[in-house]
């Protein structure tokens, strides 16, 4: 049985689409980010699912249970769902044991007390307990935002960009660490955001959203090197497109050298493009007797530490392309561009 079913939901605002007969399934135990770009209608299903709007079209079922269709609408406290905000949402007068203990009233005294050291211990705040949330650096609030979500033992958590008010250097790890939480407790999440980066480092699978619809759902690395539309392509990384034809089901002309793809194409069709992203291309210095040959010029470079950052026009679309620091070109260089043997991400015209 699967932990979340959306079934062809739709909802209007104002009489405009913001979600269109979206279909999604969430297993159990796994954790489903709900990634696009601002005003894709990410945040409106978290909110449907949730039961802060009442979607007029599509069915919602939680744990099997139908728990939103044209007839009936249960509200969120009746869901059994847990849910992280983005400004963590904690009571400023109630201490930290008190935050975790909020949603457990009708548990006995023994017994709340035994899940709020739990959850504390799991959290790794067991000293913080009698300390007020204004005492917290930002993640620890966060921590405490988790473990209150998760103290009553929810079906489904759902996180609205959770991390968005967290600092760079600390992310990542604390990412890591609400994941090893979830993981822990075998709860099933849905988790919006707008970076991919957090959605690759979090999630188990990415539902990317496109004008209130998912155009794909899959692994990082299944969408990232498979996109099944230019849309998907565009989301998970910088590129630029090149005219191609097909000559083999693994090989394809362009006007920069023949490309080799690590993967067979699906399509039949012969002409169409193929989406080159930075890591795919190599510059090299211009050979004697090779001028002219894929040749491009150094528009701008930037030095940034480990390596260079070259920005060189291909086809009419600018790019910028990583080199070693043994690669030095100036600014008007001409350099040669070869495309390296990948998966080819190839679109039928």
């Amino acid at each position: 049985m699967s932990s979340l079913v959306l079934d062809n939901l739709s909802y209007q605002y104002n009489g405009t689409a913001v979600i269109e007969n979206l279909d999604l399934t969430v297993a159990k135990d796994e954790i489903v980010c709900l990634l696009g770009a601002s005003g894709c209608g990410k945040t409106t299903t978290l909110k449907a699912i949730a039961g802060l709007i009442e979607a007029k079209q599509g069915k919602v079922f939680i744990d099997g249970k139908l728990v939103s269709d044209e007839q009936l609408f249960l509200a969120p406290e009746y869901r059994n769902i847990g849910m992280m905000f983005q400004d963590y949402a904690l009571f400023p007068h109630l201490t930290v044991a008190d935050n975790i203990a909020f949603g457990l009233a009708k548990m006995p005294k023994a017994q709340k007390q035994q899940r709020v050291d739990e959850m504390l211990e799991l959290v790794h705040l067991i000293g913080c307990a009698k300390r007020f949330p204004h005492q917290l650096s930002g993640g620890q609030q966060q921590r405490v935002a988790i473990a209150r979500a998760l103290a009553y033992k929810p079906s489904l958590l759902l996180l609205d960009e959770p991390f968005s008010n967290i600092d760079t250097q600390v992310r990542f790890e604390l990412i890591a660490d609400i994941r090893r939480i979830i993981k822990a407790q075998r709860v099933s999440a849905v988790f919006v955001t707008h970076s991919k980066e957090e959605a690759f480092a979090f999630s188990d699978t990415l539902a990317v959203m496109h004008r209130g619809k998912i155009a794909q759902q899959g692994t990082a690395e299944q969408l990232f090197s498979s996109p099944s539309s230019k849309v998907v392509a565009e989301f998970l990384g910088q590129g630029i497109y090149l005219d191609a034809e097909a000559l083999t089901a693994t090989e394809y002309n362009t006007a920069y050298g023949r490309v080799e793809s690590f993967a067979a194409r699906g399509s039949q069709a012969q002409l169409g493009q193929i989406y080159i992203r930075p890591h795919h291309l190599l510059l090299t210095a211009v050979s004697i007797g090779e001028e002219g040959i894929n040749t491009v010029t150094i528009i701008n470079s930037r030095f940034i530490g480990s390596h260079y950052v070259y920005k060189v026009m291909i086809a009419q679309q600018e790019i910028e392309v990583a080199a070693q620091l043994d690669q030095s070109f100036k600014e008007n260089d001409q350099v040669t561009i070869k495309i390296k043997p990948h998966t080819v991400n190839f679109f039928a015209s």
